[in-house]
């Protein structure tokens, strides 16, 4: 659509994304930036308080950080796609993702976009980035439902988590869906919790297919239901436009 899109991968335990999008390798996690995990968790053993921990982790000096001030071994471009990657559990014994959660909520805070610019957030499944804070610097969140009572519970209370932080842009997308029968309960079900739904991807076998080979997905019926839900979130985003 003309932006360049910055993806800032902050989810700790999948270490796939950069597959999805035909990358041979992971960019190098902007935790190193910071001396790593093992220093950051140092300076919390030693008694530091949240904001004293956070104050040492200020990778980045400025106060606002550009997509282009971010070092070229810490980012992988292709076109007009960038991906970032906050850091990864990848030990027995390594401790909590903590830290890495204090620096996603540093980096976004300090990120600066240009017009053309927009930044997706990948945070792993669940409500604990909500607990260390890390949506406080971003305008939308895209709540992905997929066909289980759980999933809907866990839509709820993510919905009312965005708004007790102030964020009015709050959308469900639904996944997986095995059959239209399904997508309506399931977004009657949203719409009880008052929660909108903005699209719709269907079950795709293709889907299961690349994620298995680890490889990035065609455009096959996901491909276009994804269009979809980009036409609808750009129109509802920027209305009049």
């Amino acid at each position: 659509m003309g932006y360049r899109v910055l993806v800032v991968d902050s989810d700790e335990s999948n270490s796939g994304l950069f597959r999805m999008f035909g990358f041979d390798q992971p960019p190098v996690p902007l935790m190193e930036l910071v001396g790593g995990k093992k220093k950051v968790q140092e300076k919390m053993k030693r008694g530091y308080s949240a904001a004293e921990a956070e104050t040492g982790m200020r990778v980045m000096t400025q106060e606002h950080i550009m997509v282009d001030d971010i070092p070229v071994e810490n980012i992988l471009k292709r076109d007009n796609l960038r991906l970032v990657s906050i850091g990864k559990i990848l030990q027995s014994l390594e401790g909590c993702a903590c830290p890495m959660g204090v620096l996603s909520r540093e980096f976004l805070r300090k990120l600066s976009l240009a017009r053309d610019e927009i930044a997706i957030v990948d945070m792993e499944a669940g409500v604990e980035h909500f607990g260390r804070g890390v949506e406080t610097s971003i305008d939308t969140v895209l709540i992905v439902v997929e066909p289980s009572f759980e999933s809907l519970q866990l839509a709820e209370r993510i919905n009312g988590l965005s708004r007790g932080i102030g964020i009015d842009n709050i959308w469900a997308i639904l996944s997986k869906v095995p059959s239209d029968g399904i997508a309506s309960k399931l977004e009657y079900e949203l719409g009880t919790m008052g929660i909108d739904m903005i699209g719709c991807i269907h079950y795709d076998a293709e889907i299961f297919q690349s994620g298995l080979e680890g490889v990035s997905f065609g455009k096959g019926k996901a491909g276009e239901e994804i269009i979809d839900v980009l036409d609808s979130l750009v129109s509802r985003a920027n209305p009049g436009h």
